[in-house]
Formats: structure tokens, sequence, C-alpha cells
């Protein structure tokens, strides 16, 4: 295979995961959001027991897709199997 295929490859997997990273981060945000402040949201969904959950759910969600979104930027720049795996 070619070097800049590689080179190439390397780089559009690092966007992705910036992509992965970005998206978990605002999901994590928004579930602080509506953990903080669920006056907002209460009109949206009619018990206060599933938006608590909901926001829960929100935030550990967000967290796991940031975090695997920045592994997996490491794997890709430093070229780790492992971490791109992961």
């Amino acid at each position: 295979v070619p070097m800049g295929v590689l080179s190439c490859m390397k780089y559009l997997m690092f966007i992705f995961n910036v992509l992965v990273f970005a998206g978990g981060t605002c999901l994590a945000a928004v579930g602080v959001w509506v953990a903080a402040d669920p006056a907002g949201f209460q009109a949206l969904v009619a018990t206060r027991a599933v938006l608590r959950a909901a926001a829960w759910l929100l935030l550990a969600l967000g967290v796991a897709l940031a975090l695997l979104g920045f592994l997996g930027c490491c794997g890709a720049l430093r070229r780790s199997r492992p971490l791109l795996l992961l």
C-alpha cells in the first residue's frame, strides 16, 4: 500500500474520531444541562423521573463517547492498533 494512502487514512480516522469526541462532549453537556435545570424540559417529558433518568443516560453516553473519541484520536496519531480497536 502506498505511503500516501496510509497517511490519508490516518488523517481521516483522526477527523472521524474528533467528530465522535465533539458529539460525545455535546451529549454530556446536554445531560448536565438537563440534570441541572430540568424546568426547561418539563413540558417535553410528562414525568420527572423519566427526565432525570434521561439526563443521567445522556451524561453517561456523552462521557463514554468523548472518551472513545479521545482514545481514537490518540490511536490514529500514534498508529496504535490496540487504541484503534478499543
